[in-house]
Parts: C-alpha cells; sequence; structure tokens
C-alpha cells in the first residue's frame, strides 16, 4: 500500500516494481550498477520509497529498447 506523506504518494520497493512490471533483483540491480540514481527519501526503517517521477524514470529504463550492433535499417547491407 502507497505511502501518503505532506500529500505526495510514495511506494516501497516492491510496491514500485509491480507498478513497472519489472522484478525487484531487476530494480535492486539497476540500483547497484549505476544505471538509475538511488531515490532521496526513506522511510524510519530505511527502506527506499519511490515517488511519481522516481515511477516514471524506472518505467524510462524498462522500456528502453536498445538496437543490437548489427541490426541497419531496412535496404542496408554490410560491405566487406
Amino acid at each position: 500500500m502507497p505511502v501518503i506523506i505532506k500529500g505526495e504518494t510514495y511506494y516501497r520497493t516492491s510496491e514500485a516494481c509491480r507498478v513497472v512490471g519489472i522484478s525487484r533483483s531487476t530494480l535492486l540491480r539497476w540500483l547497484k550498477a549505476g544505471i538509475l540514481d538511488d531515490v532521496p527519501h526513506r522511510d524510519r526503517r530505511g527502506w527506499r520509497l519511490f515517488g511519481e517521477a522516481d515511477i516514471m524514470r524506472i518505467k524510462e529504463e524498462a522500456h528502453k529498447v536498445k538496437r543490437s550492433l548489427t541490426e541497419l535499417p531496412l535496404g542496408l547491407k554490410l560491405s566487406a
């Protein structure tokens, strides 16, 4: 259940992952690798609190599509 502090809605790690559609281990791996910046808010137990802006950043990362090096635009061929 999200936490509301001073009118702002915050989600704990598992809740944020459920909203975005990724696993908790994926999110923690991205945080550890520096792919995403850690959140500035934590509750009294030290658990992360993700705001709406944090959720949007995670969604953007989760929905990125990376092109492979061998992928070329249609009609182009590799030359030797």
